[in-house]
């Protein structure tokens, strides 16, 4: 349990953290964000899909409510970007789940990394168009997009290794 609340701690400084960047440095800092954090929140939603049994999108949907207040909260100039967060996140989250759930028999790996892609899509272009407006930022799109996807890869090797060594531990 106490790990639980830890990875939903840090799913939610993940968003906020996003936001606040985004707002202190503008579009072009998203790619970065993309890469560490957001894929990072990609990963944990997977994670979080596995072990919430019940009542996965409301729990979801308030994490991500939290964090857009929270980054309002911190820096209110962030609104717009907190708005687009939250819109993005939970269309994203939906598209996500979606296929998570749709690869449920497949290795885990393969579960999050599926699921990534489609989520990354989802956010890429539901994010900038709300947050930046038109005219479109498609190179700024594109590049959030390549960056959630190697970002997520790179977090699901190191959480499924620990993962795997945690169950391996639970079992010794």
């Amino acid at each position: 349990m106490v790990f639980r609340v830890f990875i939903i701690c840090l799913y939610v400084g993940a968003i906020v953290a996003a936001n606040l960047l985004i707002a202190a440095y503008g579009p072009a800092f998203s790619i970065i964000n993309a890469f560490v954090l957001i894929g990072f929140d990609l990963v944990i939603r997977d994670y979080l899909h596995d072990v919430w049994q019940d009542h996965r999108l409301q729990k979801m949907s308030a994490l991500i409510a939290t964090a857009g207040v929270i980054s309002y909260v911190a820096n209110p100039a962030s609104g717009r970007i907190a708005l687009a967060s939250f819109v993005a996140f939970i269309f994203a989250s939906l598209v996500d789940w979606i296929v998570y759930h749709y690869l449920r028999d497949k290795r885990w790996m393969i579960r999050a990394n599926g699921s990534n892609v489609a989520g990354a899509g989802a956010d890429s272009i539901l994010f900038p168009t709300i947050a930046f407006g038109f005219p479109l930022m498609i190179p700024i799109m594109l590049g959030q997009f390549v960056a959630k996807i190697f970002g997520g890869l790179v977090w699901s090797i190191m959480i499924g290794y620990a993962r795997a060594s945690f169950s391996r531990n639970r079992v010794s």
